[in-house]
């Protein structure tokens, strides 16, 4: 039986990429066949956190393909059947409000559009400091759209950023499980 490959692309909320990447190498641990996408901004920009090219590198390794980080690189996933799942984890607010309203400006927005092109799950992780204040209506929106799903979230630090949710990361691989089914994990909001 041929395994399930799973699209996962990470955008810029460079904060949370240690706790993605872990997740990663459990995917890939549990036998899925990953293919790895980075927006332009996660592909090009040294942080605090990380250069661009150390989170290549590791990212890579994990996978062992190398990563798609432009808008033609992620047009064919969906209609060429590269994948059965997407997983956007980190899902900054930004790349959220872009789902929400169809934009396609980035590698994942594109790798998105291509997925849902054919009916395939995609699934979000969120890490947003606004999800709660401007983001509010483009959350909600996607979770009335179909074939998006969400990995559980909460507010990590309700006093100092009430707007923020971050989503679980660890109930990543529950989260791909329950949406490669056609269901969302509950509760959404821990």
């Amino acid at each position: 039986m041929k395994p399930i490959t799973i699209g996962y692309a990470l955008c810029g909320s460079f904060c949370t990429f240690s706790k993605s990447l872990v997740q990663m190498e459990a995917l890939a641990r549990q036998g899925y066949s990953i293919v790895p996408i980075l927006s332009e901004t996660a592909y090009s920009t040294d942080t605090r956190f990380g250069t661009s090219a150390e989170i290549i590198e590791k990212i890579q390794t994990i996978c062992g393909k190398p990563v798609i980080h432009t808008i033609p690189g992620a047009e064919p996933l969906g209609p060429k059947n590269m994948v059965d799942l997407l997983l956007v984890a980190p899902c900054t607010g930004n790349t959220l409000g872009k789902l929400s309203w169809g934009i396609t400006d980035t590698s994942v927005t594109m790798a998105v559009k291509s997925c849902l092109r054919i009916g395939l799950p995609v699934v979000l992780c969120l890490a947003s400091n606004d999800a709660l204040g401007a983001s509010a209506q483009n959350l909600g929106r996607l979770l009335n759209t179909k074939h998006f799903y969400f990995v559980p979230m909460e507010q990590d630090d309700p006093l100092k950023k009430p707007n923020s949710l971050v989503a679980d990361f660890s109930r990543i691989p529950e989260a791909v499980e329950a949406a490669l089914q056609g269901r969302q994990l509950e509760p959404v909001l821990l």
